[in-house]
């Protein structure tokens, strides 16, 4: 049992939720990239949780071969791995083969936040294969690294890091994110980013909300010509369009007028909010790749959680935007609520009500909490 709580980071999920890499070509805010591996979910979610905080490239790290289970044996392959780097840690060969990357040339970022898992006290075998092949491209850039482990220390994995790595002006220190604080991460990403020495300042833009049957989130822009005029007509007022599911993987339809366009090929992702054909937005919950103008993204939800707030598969969805929250926002789903609506085993909609039978697929209030059904 203990070393299985020492080789994999994150054993709390039992799937992984496998988004494809972002072609990372330079926007105009995009200095840093965020570059990671995650065997079971939790690197992903630590992603999803920095990149609703700061505007950023990411790109995905792969085995070649994915049909490894690194716990087989006991942890037998996963062990075997980190024992043949040990062993010669200047020989390639002793590596194991990644897919390839989308982003080989890193000229363009000024900042690297490297995001993987501890493996038996050790960085993830994959990850260090990628910074054994691109770590010399790191080589006067400001450079982070946050670790997710079940309960191990990572003074193992900061010395794979520097040694993979020996060139980078490092940022601070590495952010801890372990199974007892993986719940907490936004707000430890939140504390750990302003202690970083990056070496262009992150800008995001104000805050927008949005709002869908009564649940508002909020969502952080990126700083561009179309954000500036998308936040100068909502200061007017809040704008209310009517968005269809479209493809499997957004919501979308008219803004009813036009934003400046800087459109580029991306690769947008769950959470991310674009700007298509100059007068028209969508919002995702799936991937697709596409001629965009990136406008922000939606804060701190899941996959999941995206399309149920985005209704996913509906059609004629009232959507409000505006620059002011609502009253029931989403918050990562754990607000604090009056002792009334904390009763074991009630569920309540958002506005109090008690329900006498099951609920139907939304957001309710379940013992003190906001749950998502």
């Amino acid at each position: 049992m203990l070393m299985a709580a020492m080789l994999l980071t994150a054993c709390s999920k039992d799937s992984e939720v496998m988004a494809e890499p972002v072609n990372a070509s330079a926007t105009e805010a995009g200095k840093t990239l965020v570059v990671y591996y995650s065997y079971t979910n939790n690197c992903h979610e630590i992603v999803t949780s920095l990149t609703s905080q700061i505007q950023a490239d990411v790109m995905r790290i792969e085995p070649a071969d994915r049909t490894q289970k690194y716990e087989a044996n006991g942890y037998a392959i996963g062990t075997a791995l980190l024992n043949a780097i040990k062993a010669a840690p200047n020989d390639a060969a002793s590596y194991p083969a990644i897919d390839p990357v989308s982003i080989t040339d890193l000229s363009q970022y000024q900042n690297i936040i490297i995001v993987t898992p501890l493996w038996w006290s050790q960085m993830a075998a994959i990850m260090q294969t990628y910074l054994f092949n691109y770590g010399a491209q790191m080589a006067g850039k400001h450079v982070a690294l946050i670790v997710s482990s079940h309960s191990s220390g990572i003074s193992g994995v900061v010395a794979d890091a520097q040694r993979l790595v020996p060139d980078a002006v490092w940022m601070g220190d590495a952010l801890w994110i372990n199974n007892s604080n993986h719940s907490n991460r936004a707000s430890l990403i939140e504390n750990w980013l302003h202690t970083l020495n990056f070496a262009e300042k992150q800008t995001t833009m104000e805050k927008m909300h949005i709002t869908i049957d009564g649940v508002t989130q909020s969502a952080t822009l990126v700083d561009n010509a179309a954000t500036q005029a998308l936040v100068e007509r909502l200061k007017d007022g809040a704008v209310t369009v009517t968005l269809n599911s479209s493809g499997g993987f957004e919501i979308w339809g008219a803004l009813g007028f036009s934003l400046p366009t800087s459109n580029e090929q991306i690769n947008a992702q769950p959470g991310d909010i674009i700007l298509y054909n100059g007068s028209n937005i969508c919002m995702f919950y799936g991937s697709n790749s596409w001629s965009y103008t990136r406008l922000g993204k939606i804060d701190g939800l899941t996959e999941s959680e995206l399309r149920t707030f985005l209704k996913a598969g509906e059609s004629n969805i009232t959507v409000t935007l505006s620059l002011s929250s609502g009253a029931t926002a989403i918050n990562g789903l754990t607000p604090s609520l009056p002792t009334s609506l904390k009763l074991e085993g009630s569920t309540y909609t958002l506005s109090g009500q008690r329900l006498a039978q099951a609920p139907a697929r939304g957001i309710y209030i379940r013992n003190g909490k906001k749950v998502i059904l």
